[in-house]
């Protein structure tokens, strides 16, 4: 049966580490499985570090948070005009964000119907498009803190390139900057500010204003020009279940787009698409020298290794949904050893275990 190991050690020092460099209260980012890491068992890890605000986008979610993190803040980052969602963020004791004026509508209406007052962070688009008040209509987020039965607590934006574009990021956050002067003159309290999500963290200098959202970079799989000593944490493992030996010639694999040239001694590893192993994720960005290099990969038909007993064999024929052949020619590996790959967690199926060693 495969499983994704995570060593416990390596994430605590990383999350150290970024508090450290952080210098100021961390919103947990547990989107996406906790980035795959497992939501409840990576929540309960943050939390027993002093981290005690946690963020997810889907309302799904909440219910596994909850129980993994008990009263702690939980922070839902979509701006939604669904009063089914709406009725659930604040009916959970959520902090809603609002990004328009029918977002606070809808979440105003449903406080009230729930009789309760909805803590909210308003949301500024300083340039990534998705949720958000623009800058042009700060009039109308002025407007939003005038609703009964909402109560904001902070205010934050999103970077679009901080893996890439220190200059962008810069100047997105003296737009947000601007834009929370304004709301202050008008004598609104925007509590919390943050704009800061790991790779901003990791890249570019004074972004931390009151707090940063941070997920990947625990991980220690994000694009970062720094060097902070994070671990990159996480592997994909799964017992050998078969060995076999085939003759010079021998097809292995689907479509036989793979033939051995010599005799080969074969170890039958069960990992494969199901479990997210040969699904690769897309950069962030798609530039000039991303692509050479994927097609530099293309032309040399580079390799996939597993990882046995400390030295890495190849993968040998199509990878299939559950089962991958391994080329151990020569080897001593034996039936129940463990094969490892390194894959991202974002890429392992949900449904695979995650297990903390």
């Amino acid at each position: 049966m495969s499983r994704y190991v995570i060593n416990k050690k390596q994430l605590e020092e990383n999350i150290e580490i970024i508090k450290n460099k952080a210098g100021v209260p961390i919103i947990g980012v547990v989107k996406g499985n906790g980035y795959g890491f497992g939501i409840q068992e990576f929540s309960k890890l943050l939390k027993s570090s002093d981290i005690n605000t946690f963020a997810v986008t889907e309302v799904d979610d909440i219910k596994d948070l909850r129980e993994a993190v008990d009263d702690s803040q939980i922070l839902v980052m979509r701006s939604t005009c669904m009063e089914s969602e709406a009725s659930m963020i604040a009916g959970n004791g959520c902090i809603a964000t609002i990004g328009s004026v029918n977002a606070a509508k809808v979440m105003d209406e449903a406080s009230r119907i729930l009789n309760v007052k909805t803590k909210c962070y308003l949301k500024i688009d300083t340039g990534m498009g998705r949720y958000g008040f623009m800058p042009s209509e700060i009039q109308d987020a002025i407007k939003c803190y005038d609703f009964e039965h909402l109560d904001f607590i902070g205010i934050y934006t999103h970077f679009s390139s901080a893996f890439t574009n220190t200059e962008l990021t810069k100047a997105q956050l003296a737009l947000f900057k601007d834009t929370v002067t304004q709301i202050e003159k008008a004598g609104k309290n925007v509590g919390i500010i943050h704009a800061a999500n790991s790779p901003a963290l990791l890249n570019v200098s004074d972004v931390c204003l009151n707090s940063v959202r941070i997920g990947s970079a625990f991980t220690g799989r994000v694009i970062s020009k720094n060097k902070i000593g994070l671990n990159k944490i996480g592997s994909l493992e799964a017992d050998v279940i078969e060995i076999k030996t085939v003759p010079s010639g021998y097809s292995i694999g689907y479509n036989g787009h793979f033939t051995t040239k010599r005799e080969t001694k074969i170890a039958i590893v069960p990992i494969g698409h199901y479990d997210g192993f040969g699904i690769t994720k897309e950069r962030e960005t798609a530039d000039f020298h991303s692509v050479l290099s994927q097609f530099k990969k293309f032309l040399k038909k580079q390799k996939i290794y597993v990882k046995i007993n400390n030295r890495m064999y190849s993968v040998i024929g199509e990878i299939g949904l559950s089962h991958t052949a391994v080329d151990i020619t020569n080897s001593d590996v034996k039936i129940g050893d463990t094969a490892s790959v390194d894959i991202s967690p974002l890429m392992v199926n949900p449904k695979i275990k995650r297990v903390y060693k």
